[in-house]
């Protein structure tokens, strides 16, 4: 399975549809809130002291039981955002489920999805380790989980528009990594373009980059209304 994050539906609408019996599309909808969020909580677990392939374990086991136990039954959207549910749920989970046998972890009930456990635990060793808790490493992974998505849209958007290299060397300025001064002249030398034409690029890139930004959060809250104020939190945690 790939990791990269990928809000192809609104958070709300997955829940609804994972919520459903057992159908196709209701794993379908399980999978989609797995990619977007296996790893912020995987990460969770990790920082609690527990080991890699426990960890795992207990990350597969919880999604597998937000459908087979109707965990999902208890997120009203109303009372805040899906990423504190999942966050407050999984806290639940672990103080209910680390000491028990749990059949799925040899021989039992299948995993949600097929994961790479060294890409996995690989992400994990770069994660700071200055005593930062899970709490607070679990919002900084959502935050950062978001930020992705939005570039990874707009990579797709260039590439499919044949601008794939532009987007490679332009992508720097997204972050302030290319705010060197005469960055955008060396930018523009290999375009083969000019300073101000670069400039001009870059500028519609990030307005470009704030729209997709805004559209990915809107996929983790209930209400259009609530896209600033989750944009300001993604913001302060970051």
């Amino acid at each position: 399975m790939s990791l990269r994050p990928d809000f192809t539906t609104t958070s709300w609408s997955t829940v609804l549809t994972a919520r459903e019996a057992s159908t196709p599309e209701s794993r379908a909808a399980l999978e989609t809130l797995c990619r977007n969020y296996w790893y912020p909580l995987y990460a969770f677990v990790r920082r609690q002291g527990i080991d890699a392939d426990e960890a795992r374990d207990l990350t597969q086991a919880y999604f597998a039981c937000l459908l087979e136990k109707g965990y999902l039954d208890d997120y009203d959207p109303a009372r805040g955002r899906l990423r504190v549910f999942l966050k407050a749920s999984m806290k639940n989970f672990l103080s209910k489920e680390r000491e028990k046998e749990r059949s799925w972890k040899r021989g039992g009930r299948a995993d949600i999805l097929s994961l790479d456990e060294g890409q996995v635990e690989g992400r994990y060793r770069f994660e700071p380790a200055d005593g930062m808790t899970p709490e607070r490493l679990f919002e900084r992974r959502w935050a950062l989980t978001v930020l992705e998505t939005a570039r990874a849209r707009l990579r797709s958007e260039r590439e499919a528009a044949d601008r794939g290299r532009e987007f490679s060397l332009l992508e720097g300025f997204l972050t302030g990594q290319h705010d060197a001064p005469g960055r955008y002249k060396d930018v523009a030398a290999e375009l083969d373009t000019t300073e101000d034409a670069v400039k001009t690029a870059v500028h519609r890139l990030r307005r470009r980059f704030g729209d997709l930004l805004r559209e990915v959060v809107g996929a983790t809250v209930s209400t259009p209304d609530e896209v600033d104020d989750e944009l300001r939190y993604l913001l302060g945690v970051l």
